[in-house]
């Protein structure tokens, strides 16, 4: 199971059910990936097939949804 969270522009915000732990977002985009940890602070973790500005615009779209995502999470995981 992998509930979006937000959808913004090409970007789709989501995480998996069943994955680590720690606080983290998925961010999917036509062009590729990306996962950014979301503490202690928000960081990228890994990404593939996106280019630097497309980066930067997913950190972007990340960060203004972030207090969204943290609540979708403690709901979603408990907590």
């Amino acid at each position: 199971m992998a509930p979006t969270v937000v959808r913004d522009g090409p970007y789709q915000l989501f995480f998996f059910s069943r994955e680590e732990p720690r606080m983290h977002i998925h961010v999917a985009h036509p062009h590729g990936e990306a996962e950014f940890w979301l503490q202690p602070g928000l960081e990228l973790a890994k990404h593939t097939g996106l280019s630097g500005r497309e980066l930067a615009d997913a950190e972007r779209v990340v960060a203004r949804h972030l207090e969204e995502i943290v609540d979708a999470w403690h709901k979603h995981f408990g907590g």
